[in-house]
């Protein structure tokens, strides 16, 4: 099989989290600068097969754009051109990042290590991993 990977895009940080072959477990993978996001893509699929890509997709609580919400839909336009052979899907955030820092706290992270964004990144980006294969399996 191949690999599911998620995106959990920020103006200052791009949380990568990815599946086993299996697509049965959700790992974090890294955290990058969004001008490195496509190398690192390009590089990662030529490594690695990689069928969907799931992009954490921001909105309010009442689900009205943020003010991420545009930088993401040209993200998932360049994405769908660059990788036209991987099935790209954008999934709802909302919460990830609360979630993120409450998952650190029961994990027994550190409060130096929770202050650092890159970890809250990282573990949003396998959240929205895990949401997007929780309803994934629902809907089998």
């Amino acid at each position: 099989m191949s690999r599911i990977m998620a995106i959990d895009y920020g103006a200052r940080r791009v949380g990568i989290a990815v599946t086993d072959p299996d697509q049965i477990i959700a790992s974090p993978v890294t955290t990058l600068a969004p001008e490195s996001l496509i190398i690192f893509l390009k590089q990662y699929t030529a490594a690695e097969k990689v069928e969907k890509i799931v992009l954490g997709y921001p909105l309010k609580e009442d689900g009205t754009a943020t003010d991420l919400t545009q930088p993401v839909e040209s993200l998932y336009e360049q994405l769908n051109t660059v990788f036209p052979g991987i099935g790209i899907v954008k999934h709802d955030e909302r919460y990830t990042s609360k979630l993120a820092k409450q998952s650190m706290i029961t994990g027994g992270f550190s409060k130096k290590a929770r202050r650092n964004k890159s970890n809250v990144d990282r573990i949003s980006a396998t959240l929205i991993l895990q949401s997007y294969m929780e309803e994934r399996d629902l809907a089998s």
